[in-house]
């Protein structure tokens, strides 16, 4: 699907048509019912995050956006305790406010620096998405409670990611010297073990073959699609070298005893206190991490190398964490 760039300016109805269809298209649900509305809400938060972005601080940037969204709405968001049940997985937030954001960028990368256009167009397509789908019978309420939330989530991975590899680069790398491998192992390691606690570990200890179980697949997706998104070459040799399942489990002990004291320590600083929130921030910082140390035309580490030690640290510290847990129930 091509956009055209100038039709901002001259004709924003047209524009705003475009985007619309174009958040519509990627969000059909795959057996003809019609479109997913928790996709499309998923995908405007990523939207959202996108065009806060543009700003230094992003944070004041998304609460006047939900400031000029509840004055369009007629509304404020619905209040009180949301159920963990009422949101995806945070895997599949971070996948879907990502295709959210490339779609934005595609669509406004000739234009950004237009910012109240940006914001108009952007603010009456989710302000016209949710009327649409309280036509079909869901609560106005509750669909923007479910947008902020969503954005919300988007946005902390996001900043989180980045700041846990300015940890690493300035802790562990610049004060007690790391390596960029050690780095990239000590990241991923900490995912491992987040999104394992978070699963409660003790019940997922089935491995079979070269498949990973459901969850943890999922968040070596998060790693690879943000290295790849950042430069990394795409490839099939991520899972190369991988340790057979009748092979001792190779955590990285020492690394994620150094690292993940720091981790935990700006998570509560940052009021993220989902472990499964935390893998994926973890997931997306190791995927930055291995773009810098294996990205560009003359790499620190070789792609082919560094692919699999960061699936290495991840899988064997996931599988490190079950397997204990199976263990101390017994």
């Amino acid at each position: 699907m091509t956009f055209d760039s100038a039709s901002i300016l001259t004709d924003k109805a047209a524009f705003t048509g475009q985007f619309v269809h174009a958040l519509v298209s990627k969000c059909r649900d795959n057996n003809g019912r019609g479109v997913d509305g928790m996709r499309l809400i998923q995908m405007m938060a990523g939207a959202i995050v996108e065009f806060t972005l543009l700003f230094d601080e992003s944070d004041r940037g998304v609460e006047a956006v939900y400031k000029h969204l509840a004055t369009m709405l007629g509304c404020e968001p619905q209040e009180g305790p949301i159920s963990d049940l009422a949101l995806p997985p945070s895997y599949i937030i971070d996948f879907r406010a990502e295709q959210g954001r490339e779609l934005t960028r595609r669509m406004f990368e000739d234009w950004l620096h237009c910012a109240y256009e940006f914001q108009d167009v952007l603010l009456f397509v989710c302000q016209q998405m949710i009327l649409n789908m309280e036509e079909d019978g869901q609560n106005r309420r509750d669909l923007f409670r479910l947008l902020i939330e969503c954005t919300n989530r988007c946005l902390g991975y996001e900043i989180a990611a980045q700041e846990l590899c300015d940890i690493v680069i300035e802790q562990k790398i610049g004060l007690e010297g790391w390596s960029l491998p050690e780095s990239i192992s000590g990241l991923s390691a900490v995912a491992g073990r987040a999104l394992a606690l978070s699963l409660n570990a003790y019940q997922q200890t089935a491995f079979r073959g070269a498949d990973l179980p459901e969850h943890l697949d999922r968040l070596t997706c998060v790693m690879t699609q943000e290295a790849v998104r950042l430069g990394l070459p795409a490839g099939s040799d991520w899972r190369f070298g991988l340790a057979a399942n009748d092979r001792p489990l190779d955590a990285p002990y020492e690394l994620i005893a150094s690292l993940e004291p720091l981790a935990r320590d700006f998570f509560r600083v940052i009021r993220m206190h989902n472990l499964m929130d935390q893998a994926v921030a973890s997931a997306k910082a190791t995927g930055r991490m291995l773009a810098v140390a294996a990205g560009g035309d003359r790499p620190e580490v070789e792609p082919v190398i560094a692919k699999p030690l960061a699936m290495a640290a991840m899988t064997e510290t996931y599988k490190t964490v079950c397997t204990q847990y199976a263990i101390m129930s017994m």
